[in-house]
């Protein structure tokens, strides 16, 4: 027999209505955290937060997935082990759907339904690990992954039978409901152009140390965006991959860094706009790298070798070696095949510190 919420569950609790509402699931692959989309899909949310606290999503499992496209879990029946047969019957028919303008991009959480039946949402619910645009308009989004998207990914990951079922249990130990932390500005975001200037950078190389310091009265969003990717460990284990006689040495090209950003860090790799100042490209000048598109450098920067008056004015110039020339010409001295150079040239590590 099919029932539905009363609406009167989508007052969820006084406290919901006052704050974002957060979901925390603890999970054997990690941990996920979920922003509850309250305004979107008040009675999915209000049914998602009632089964929580009462303790229904605990001891479930992630049940079934397609690789790097969508997790399934919130099936009751899952905390059996020996109920495997019936995984993805549970908790189903309790509401009719939300549907709104919210996308299933990355990082969507929507309520799984019984093919072909609308109304027969539930505890039920999916992650998309990728964009699905087919399911656009078709299910109930009702939160988005705030952090934990490369655990859920993990999730995607394992191994499944020929029904698309998992084959060992990835568990939700607990789910918890909490108010949204109050958002923290990102580092380097709020300092004056004074605080900025007196950082530097150590950039900890297979050739020896090399110091730089920066420019933010010409580039300042430049200089915010290296210390924040340097001091997040984004250029650690990555290598001077382009070196060009007499014109640059460059780094920061993420294919060369041998183990994969976390998730904080790729949070951090974004695109900026062009800082174009009258600070030269000459000798031990730090630069960024981009594209075709003056506002496509993200992440890869590079050190001028030689006076190079063709970039100036074209590239975001943002500081200057302050010590450690000496390596920068070791490193542009290297055997290359092409830009390439013959022998791996590690960057180690950067470090950030404040004179």
């Amino acid at each position: 027999m099919r029932f539905f919420i009363p609406v009167a569950l989508a007052v969820v609790t006084a406290a919901a209505q006052s704050a974002p509402r957060q979901a925390v699931l603890d999970t054997t692959a990690g941990t996920i955290v979920l922003d509850l989309l309250v305004d979107r899909a008040p009675n999915h949310v209000a049914l998602f937060i009632k089964t929580a606290e009462s303790g229904g999503y605990d001891g479930t499992t992630f049940f079934r997935m397609v690789k790097h496209g969508i997790i399934q879990g919130g099936d009751p029946v899952t905390k059996d082990p020996a109920a495997r047969a019936r995984y993805g019957t549970g908790g189903l028919n309790l509401l009719t759907p939300e549907i709104t303008a919210e996308k299933h991009t990355r990082g969507a959480v929507s309520a799984t339904q019984i093919p072909g039946k609308a109304d027969s949402a539930g505890t039920q619910f999916f992650i998309s690990i990728s964009d699905q645009p087919a399911l656009d308009g078709k299910y109930t989004v009702f939160a988005r992954v705030a952090e934990g998207i490369l655990a859920a990914q993990t999730v995607s990951e394992a191994a499944v039978d020929d029904t698309g079922l998992a084959i060992d249990r990835i568990v939700v130990n607990t789910v918890t409901i909490r108010d949204k932390p109050a958002a923290t500005p990102e580092p380097f975001s709020t300092e004056p152009v004074e605080e900025l200037a007196r950082y530097r950078a150590v950039l900890d190389t297979s050739f020896g140390d090399i110091t730089l310091s920066f420019t933010p009265d010409q580039a300042p969003m430049h200089v915010r965006n290296f210390l924040r990717l340097a001091q997040a460990g984004v250029y650690d284990g990555m290598s001077f991959h382009r070196v060009v006689k007499g014109f640059v040495i460059q780094s920061g090209h993420l294919p060369t860094r041998t183990t994969p950003l976390g998730e904080t860090q790729q949070k951090y790799v974004r695109q900026m706009k062009a800082e174009f100042n009258d600070q030269v490209h000459e000798k031990g000048t730090l630069s960024m790298a981009r594209l075709a598109d003056p506002d496509s450098a993200s992440a890869s920067f590079f050190i001028v070798t030689a006076k190079a008056e063709a970039l100036d004015g074209k590239y975001s110039a943002f500081g200057k070696v302050e010590s450690g020339i000496d390596v920068v010409e070791k490193i542009e001295a290297v055997a290359v095949n092409g830009e390439t150079p013959v022998e791996r040239v590690e960057l180690r590590k950067v470090t950030v510190v404040r004179r």
